[in-house]
């Protein structure tokens, strides 16, 4: 009610009845892999009618905190997030030296500082399209820094 279009997502994940059972589905080891299609429609788009608006939103800047806050409400694992979000992908999509940090892979990496409240607000959204569908949300834990191939590519909330 309160989101409209902003959260049209296919497939719709509306009641706490389905999202216990995707929670579910996923600590035992049904659901493989924990992602997310990032569809950064603009604003304009998704204020369509629900018929005409895109599905999808902009979520790849905020996976990784939505998940560590469901670890802070003692819901999933650190473990569990990193085997979902980094090991399972690279296993799965056979993506060579990469998803583990071990000797020799390509080291792309995130340092989270798990005790470092911040708001989701327009200012600190780096999205292309402007906008977030976590607006307004504290999470309690955030990336500090990311590294592709070694290489230092954001800095808190700078590229």
């Amino acid at each position: 009610a309160k989101k409209g279009t902003f959260i049209k997502w296919n497939p719709a994940v509306k009641t706490k009845e389905d999202q216990d059972a995707l929670l579910k589905a996923l600590i035992e080891d049904k659901i493989d892999v924990i992602a997310t299609d990032h569809a950064p429609h603009t604003r304009e788009e998704k204020k369509n009618v629900y018929t005409k608006a895109p599905s999808g939103g902009p979520l790849v800047q905020h996976a990784l905190p939505a998940m560590l806050q469901m670890h802070h409400q003692g819901k999933i694992s650190l473990e569990k997030i990193v085997e979902k979000m980094c090991h399972n992908p690279a296993i799965l999509f056979d993506i060579e030296k990469r998803g583990f940090i071990r000797e020799g892979y390509k080291a792309d990496l995130v340092i989270v500082d798990l005790n470092a409240p911040w708001a989701v607000q327009p200012g600190n959204t780096l999205y292309k399209c402007g906008w977030s569908p976590f607006e307004g949300i504290t999470f309690k834990s955030r990336v500090t820094h990311t590294f592709v191939n070694g290489n230092l590519v954001y800095k808190n909330f700078n590229f």
